[in-house]
């Protein structure tokens, strides 16, 4: 999506749609992170070349309930498990046995639902780092 500002109203154009589409390895489930990456970076080719765009910024938004975790050197430190990874199953209810739901939403101000990053990352530091 390409967004300008014109006299204070933000205009979005759609440049480059591409299927989002996670990958099975054994018995998790990952996001497509290389391919994504792919993507991305054809559409930002299609605004500098194509549409001779100068670009302020760029941003990605994964609506809260998925991160990659990165090295110093920016690299990726694994393949990013997608939301719908069953590790998560069980994972909002034995966290809510740890931490009071009041004290997770004044923090967070999330829904409460399995996919959220919270719950992910409380399965990554709870069960081991996989």
């Amino acid at each position: 999506m390409l967004g300008t500002l014109d006299n204070g109203l933000l205009a979005i154009e759609e440049l480059h749609r591409f299927p989002n589409t996670p990958v099975r390895v054994l018995d998790s489930l990952h996001w497509d992170a290389l391919r994504l990456f792919h993507e991305i970076t054809h559409g930002l080719a299609i605004a500098g070349r194509e549409r001779r765009v100068e670009l302020d910024g760029i941003g990605v938004d994964t609506w809260g309930v998925d991160f990659a975790l990165l090295a110093a050197d920016g690299s990726l430190c694994g393949n990013p498990r997608h939301y719908r990874d069953n590790r998560n199953n069980g994972m909002l209810e034995e966290l809510l046995r740890i931490v009071p739901r009041e004290e997770i939403f004044a923090q967070t101000g999330i829904q409460f639902m399995q996919i959220n990053s919270l719950v992910q990352i409380a399965h990554w530091n709870r069960r081991g780092r996989s």
